[in-house]
């Protein structure tokens, strides 16, 4: 049955690539990020295959944004099956370079924008006792090194904050599932974001040697939401198969 998906982050990366592929196979797709031209150029290449679209200008860090994400998901489609929460940003550096401001953004966007996003589609999947969020995190978020400190933390936290919020929905029966996705080198534009010149070189060799497409992850994002409803993919760890750390 076609089910109603929200992507944030969807402009690119990812998201696009699971917008998509997730439009292909006969969902409806609400889709929010802040570059509005990448998300139109989206919808119409989703409409050029029959498939349905609405997209929203939506930054995640304020929280009235993802909320009219989902209102309009329902304004358009009546209800909200799944939710990604994919924004994120990954700008490393180490500590003492003193990025402060790349700090609270990643902080901002990596967490908040998650929390954001269960509190928008919380309460409509309360209401229809039924719903799925799918969280994306990292590699990352299972181990750090130099350089990563920050961006670790957040990616941690995705999984400490899906944890949590598996067991309540769980404990209240709401046939709520939770799902985090883990990737490692994605080729995406998260290696972009990194301003420190002395790690900047060793990521872009890394991603240029290892990254698979994120279509690979909009595969995997599609067999999470198809498990049959009293089974849920809870935590998904994916790794290019070269890839060592």
């Amino acid at each position: 049955m076609p089910k109603v998906i929200v992507i944030t982050g969807a402009s690119s990366g990812i998201g696009e690539a699971a917008a998509k592929l997730l439009a292909e196979k006969g969902n409806k797709v609400v889709l929010g990020a802040r570059r509005m031209e990448c998300l139109t150029k989206i919808k119409e290449d989703i409409e050029a295959k029959d498939g349905a679209a609405e997209v929203l200008a939506t930054d995640v860090t304020k929280l009235a944004d993802v909320e009219a994400l989902g209102k309009l998901a329902v304004e358009k489609f009546d209800r909200i099956d799944v939710w990604i929460n994919n924004a994120g940003l990954m700008p490393h550096s180490t500590f003492d370079k003193l990025k402060i401001d790349e700090w609270n953004q990643m902080i901002d966007i990596n967490i908040k924008g998650v929390l954001h996003g269960i509190a928008a589609g919380l309460p409509t999947m309360r209401e229809q006792r039924a719903g799925h969020f799918i969280n994306i995190s990292s590699i990352a978020g299972h181990m750090t090194h130099p350089g990563g400190g920050v961006y670790s933390a957040t990616k941690y936290a995705v999984l400490a904050i899906s944890e949590a919020l598996r067991q309540e929905e769980a404990q209240m029966g709401s046939n709520i599932r939770v799902t985090v996705l883990s990737p490692g080198a994605i080729d995406t534009e998260l290696p972009q974001h990194i301003t420190d010149a002395d790690l900047k070189n060793g990521m872009d060799k890394l991603y240029d040697a290892v990254a698979v497409p994120a279509e690979r992850m909009a595969e995997i994002i599609a067999f999470a939401i198809d498990m049959p409803q009293d089974t849920t993919m809870n935590e998904i760890i994916v790794r290019p198969t070269v890839q060592m750390p």
